[in-house]
């Protein structure tokens, strides 16, 4: 890659200037300080004879600082009093959002939010402690999003930002962002004993202890166990966290280490029919053979100012997923698939933020540049039979380089009006080497994405925000240079490497006190093309350019301090705008989400929760005719805490739903069958679970 020389000077050169901008720092206050509604360092430990202080992350007053009305702060007991089955579930604190499972064990979730089935991270973006978690190019969908690794209770808040308006946001964020921001200390140090009745265990020893001057926070988590599935899940999952935090001269040093493994036995989507005929029962399968093994190391380390951040990052990730979607149009050795992927990836982010006089108007500046390198020996797809390698369909070498430069300015206009102008250059450059010489090549591009923000304070309590931009997604760089369809020989039309998106929002924000809030926000996003790389089939499949509009609201309301009330509706309409209008839905959007929760917090060491979730039905083909149902789950907790030791109590599904997490409208074939049939085909959500949890404090 003959332009990876000077490209890797320049963006060496932006980030070495970046990491120098601490000498700008104003005492004036930090750049990233911790929210007003967050632990102080006066504040007691919760515990015996202490007056706990009640703090919830939505509560955070935004107005006069946020940029629109659909970012915010989630937070300390907005996360730690929600009952959840799995890790990925932490996305659903962001209003509007939802993550689903198609597939059960260490498979990356489904995400929906804004109209988008985000499949597995297509468009929306993930980090943890500032380390970027989509993964470019991979085999399975490029902007995989893998969420498992994250422990949930390591989580401080969650900051998220939705839509295409922000400067800092580029790649797989066309959607929306959310950033795990973990503890440096722990409010406690704890070994948890999680225990389900379907089966499934999970252990957590977590710990903060002070290391000269520093702090040392360690996590580890072991999960394990057969499931509420038919078919015995195999689950053999463990999780370490490693986070050194360190003050240094003017700066926060910060070292981090993840290490995740887990292989697991899956059940995947079924076939409708199956089920009603009495085969299988609804927890039911047909390859007894699906699932996976996956492995995850991250390094990191970081220096954190006043008004400036640098961090750098290795990442190490090995995946071999099994899965067998249409199951026997091959009666002899069946449909089973296996993606590999073996990478390494560094990374470099650095961005600084300063306040200046332009003009006389004061003004805020934030600048900031990323450079991202994938090393991916092998990107492969092999037909198999029961993990049993047949044959070859890809095997592919694949480097790619991404380089960002980012920068946006806020003006106060008047103590009421202030403009935010942004503006991001994206350069990727990525060759791909593989079985067919059709298939192998280089290519690069660049994308530049302007942003404009203007904000309005009506009074102390109203303000307005509109919003527009410029987003964009990359494709699959094996999709990009391929020429030949690797299973036909046939020609096809590559993708394009940047798929480009146009939108914005106008929104509202209204905080009467300090215990009630209420955001709204109309937006609107284009795509000229939502093409993918479709891993499953190892080819590049273009959709028609796509448009979609809808509504997001969100409140919360903390009327005594031992109560608060939550709740989020997002609509959305779906369409690809140059088709007939009996032909124009995108299969598998959603046309609407809700949640709502109360929690409840008497003292005495209790603690309650109570939570709803709406999945609103939808399209599975483009004339409507066939539509998903909607599901309604409700999850609930309870826990007392005595002080060194707390037990709790969980309900998943307390009513015992039988809806679907997943479901999808095509073609398969079992081994009865003489040709492929249409069919609904769906992953159940999970039968009523009860949950018992037990905690020592140390």
């Amino acid at each position: 890659m003959t332009t990876w020389t000077g490209t890797l000077m320049g963006g060496a050169a932006a980030l070495a200037l970046l990491s120098g901008l601490p000498a700008f720092a104003q005492a004036s206050g930090p750049a990233q300080a911790a929210p007003v509604t967050g632990p102080s360092a006066d504040q007691p430990p919760a515990g015996p004879g202490n007056d706990t202080v009640v703090i919830f992350g939505r509560a955070e007053e935004q107005i006069g600082k946020a940029t629109s009305a659909s970012e915010g702060v989630v937070g300390y007991k907005d996360l730690s009093t929600r009952p959840i089955s799995r890790a990925a579930e932490l996305a659903e604190v962001i209003p509007g959002m939802i993550a689903t499972e198609h597939s059960s064990g260490g498979k990356a979730n489904q995400y929906f939010m804004r109209g988008f089935n985000l499949d597995h991270g297509t468009d929306f973006g993930g980090f943890i402690d500032g380390v970027p978690i989509n993964q470019r190019s991979h085999p399975h969908m490029s902007g995989y999003l893998d969420l498992n690794l994250l422990m949930a209770d390591l989580v401080e808040r969650v900051e998220f930002k939705k839509g295409i308006q922000y400067a800092e946001n580029g790649d797989y964020t066309a959607a929306g962002s959310a950033s795990f921001v973990l503890y440096d200390k722990l409010p406690d140090n704890y070994v948890n004993l999680r225990l389900d009745a379907e089966g499934e265990y999970r252990v957590t020893a977590a710990g903060s202890f002070d290391i000269g001057e520093g702090t040392l926070l360690a996590a580890l988590a072991q999960e394990g166990g057969d499931g509420s599935f038919d078919l015995p899940a195999e689950l053999d999952k463990s999780t370490v966290y490693l986070k050194y935090s360190q003050p240094l001269g003017d700066a926060t040093l910060r070292l981090g280490f993840i290490g995740y493994q887990n292989d697991w036995v899956a059940t995947d989507q079924i076939p409708l029919r199956a089920v009603e005929d009495g085969a299988i029962s609804r927890f039911g399968f047909i390859d007894p053979t699906n699932g996976g093994r996956s492995r995850r190391y991250i390094g990191s380390a970081g220096f954190e100012w006043d008004h400036a951040s640098i961090i750098g990052y290795y990442q190490r990730s090995e995946l071999n997923l099994f899965h067998n979607f249409t199951y026997f149009t091959d009666p002899a050795l069946g449909d089973q698939v296996e993606q590999v992927e073996r990478r390494n990836a560094v990374g470099l982010r650095a961005k600084m933020d300063r306040e200046f006089d332009l003009f006389g108007v004061r003004t805020e500046g934030r600048f900031g540049s990323d450079i991202h390198m994938d090393w991916i020996d092998p990107a492969a797809l092999y037909r198999t039979t029961a993990r049993a390698r047949n044959s070859v369909i890809a095997n592919d070498k694949v480097d790619v380089m991404a380089l960002d430069i980012w920068g946006e300015v806020t003006m106060h206009w008047t103590d009421r009006l202030r403009t935010t102008l942004g503006l991001r250059a994206d350069y990727i450059d990525g060759q791909v080497a593989g079985l067919l010489p059709a298939n192998a090549g280089t290519k690069s591009g660049v994308q530049y994405s302007p942003k404009v923000n203007i904000a309005y304070t009506i009074g102390d309590d109203l303000e307005v925000y509109a919003g527009a931009g410029i987003g964009f997604h990359s494709n699959n760089i094996v999709g990009v240079v391929q020429r030949l369809d690797p299973q036909t020989g046939d020609p096809v039309d590559p993708a394009t490497l940047f798929a480009e998106s146009r939108g914005g929002e106008m929104g509202v924000r209204w905080e009467p006190n300090k215990t009630f809030n209420l955001s709204a926000a109309l937006f609107m996003l284009d795509f000229d093309s939502e093409l993918i790389y479709v891993g499953d089939a190892g080819i590049s499949e273009p959709s028609d350019p796509t448009q979609r509009y809808g509504l997001e609201v969100a409140a919360f309301w903390n009327p005594v301090d031992w109560l608060a009330f939550d709740a989020s509706y997002a609509f959305s309409h779906s369409r690809f705008k140059d088709a007939p209008s009996n032909f124009d839905r995108i299969p598998n959007t959603v046309e609407g989400v809700a949640a709502a929760g109360v929690t409840w917090l008497p003292g005495d060491g209790w603690e309650g929760s109570l939570r709803v979730r709406y999945l609103g039905p939808g399209p599975l083909i483009e004339d409507n005719s066939v539509r998903s149902p909607s599901t309604t789950l409700v999850n609930a907790g309870i826990s007392k805490d005595f002080g060194n030791f707390e037990i709790g109590f969980e309900a998943l599904n307390l009513l015992d739903g039988d809806g679907y997490d997943m479901v999808y409208f095509y073609e398969s074939q079992l081994l009865a069958e003489s040709a492929p049939l249409e069919d609904l085909h769906f992953h159940p959500v999970h039968p009523q679970t009860f949950v018992l949890n037990l905690k020592a404090k140390y």
